[in-house]
């Protein structure tokens, strides 16, 4: 479950909400939230994860600079020796180099587009910390009798907020998490 998906199932919940009557929500629910990246932020397998992530878009990155250095150069050597070439190898250097341009920009997308590599491996890696958090904030909810827990850090416009329904600490001591000792 990403953080795409926390984000629109919490949307999902406050229209729900919303279409309570004011008077009768009042009466019978408890609502409480959280931040996720203050959350994410003093979690260490978190950081861990962020830098497994990043070594490997680090990698694929210069992959990809050294594939575009050696296609610039095979460019610049082309228009060197354009005059030089008859029409079919100039069309046959041409297409040759199309070819290296699509090639590096498929390596791209599959790297980094939006359901590449890097996205893939981001939600692999995270599902386990996710499913920890889920689980922490359930034990927070129902052990504290909250109704809905929201997460303030995400698409939601909250116009006021009381601090003593921010429940990230709470949900930081149920992971096992000395809040006390990461503020220091």
């Amino acid at each position: 479950m990403t953080r795409h998906t926390f984000r629109f199932a919490a949307g999902l919940l406050m229209a729900l909400i919303m279409a309570i009557p004011a008077q009768h929500a009042q009466a019978q629910q408890k609502i409480g939230y959280i931040d996720s990246d203050y959350i994410l932020s003093n979690m260490p397998e978190y950081a861990t994860i962020q830098q497994q992530l990043d070594r490997m878009a680090q990698t694929w990155q210069t992959e990809l600079d050294e594939m575009k250095a050696d296609l610039d150069e095979k460019f610049r050597e082309y228009q060197a020796r354009e005059l030089l070439y008859t029409n079919e190898e100039r069309q046959r250097r041409r297409q040759e180099i199309l070819r290296e341009e699509e090639d590096l920009e498929r390596l791209r997308v599959k790297y980094f587009g939006p359901e590449g590599d890097i996205f893939l491996q981001q939600e692999q890696l995270m599902r386990p910390v996710q499913e920890k958090i889920l689980q922490a904030i359930d034990g927070v909810a129902t052990s504290e009798g909250y109704d809905y827990i929201f997460d303030s850090s995400g698409e939601f416009l909250f116009m006021f907020k009381r601090d003593q329904y921010n429940l990230s600490d709470s949900v930081l001591r149920e992971l096992g998490i000395d809040v006390e000792s990461t503020r220091g």
